[in-house]
């Protein structure tokens, strides 16, 4: 009997650690759950939308890796992202903090925001206006914003908010993205820091980028606690729910 029970004992853990380990591997080499803390994102993301990134659309680098374990410098299966991607990536400035922004700049471009409008290499980025909108910004006081589809120089278009077109980063200095990296903008554009701020996110390296943010598998509105089970179902945002990421 000792040993049968020893016998189902060991197979459980053998279970377990296999069940660990394809799980590990899906980490590193596939796909990566991510969460959304704060509102740069919006509207394309919200807060308490989660979501899965995809760790081979760019090839692989150290901060594939679990803890970002410097076992190899560069990118192996290297393949650049497209203008537009949503990224998630190493803040440049400790490589320890995950961000999640929108790819705008490629390697040799000149970038620069003038009264709002993007401009990419001297040529003003078409946006074409789609809403007015009320929200409820901080401390519960309300706020104005505009929302407009961006057409991107490749065609992509995808929809940014602005408060107005005179805010902190809605003009800037032209910004030239050196060689193997990306300059990265919030949808949010009044209310990201981004590569527009040097001294704290400033141009992306291409070795910092975790993946590409593919879809969305689950999101709530914040409204229940942890422990308010009953309120559960009426938190989750179920239109949301496998959403593609554009």
């Amino acid at each position: 009997m000792a040993k049968k029970k020893t016998g189902v004992f060991g197979e459980t853990i053998r279970t377990v650690l296999y069940a660990v380990a394809i799980a590990l591997v899906i980490r590193v080499f596939a796909y990566e759950p991510f969460n959304i803390p704060s509102g740069s994102m919006i509207p394309s993301l919200l807060i308490g939308d989660y979501l899965f990134v995809s760790k081979f659309s760019y090839g692989y680098s150290r901060y594939s890796l679990p803890w970002g374990l410097p076992l190899f410098k560069g990118r192996v299966l290297a393949s650049p992202p497209e203008r537009g991607d949503v990224v998630v990536f190493k803040l440049p400035k400790d490589n320890k903090t995950d961000y999640i922004k929108r790819v705008i700049g490629l390697p040799g471009d000149r970038i620069q925001v003038q009264a709002g409008t993007l401009y990419i290499n001297g040529e003003p980025v078409q946006r074409d206006k789609a809403a007015e909108r009320s929200v409820t910004g901080y401390g519960g006081l309300e706020t104005q914003v505009t929302e407009y589809i961006e057409t991107l120089p490749n065609g992509h278009q995808h929809r940014i908010w602005e408060r107005s077109d005179q805010d902190l980063l809605d003009n800037t200095p032209v910004y030239t993205v050196p060689s193997d990296h990306y300059f990265a903008m919030g949808d949010n554009r009044d209310s990201s820091q981004d590569s527009r701020v040097l001294s704290e996110v400033g141009f992306v390296p291409f070795e910092n980028l975790i993946g590409r943010a593919e879809f969305l598998f689950f999101s709530h509105d914040e409204s229940a606690r942890l422990w308010e089970i009953w309120k559960w179902p009426f938190a989750i945002r179920y239109s949301r729910l496998g959403h593609g990421i554009e």
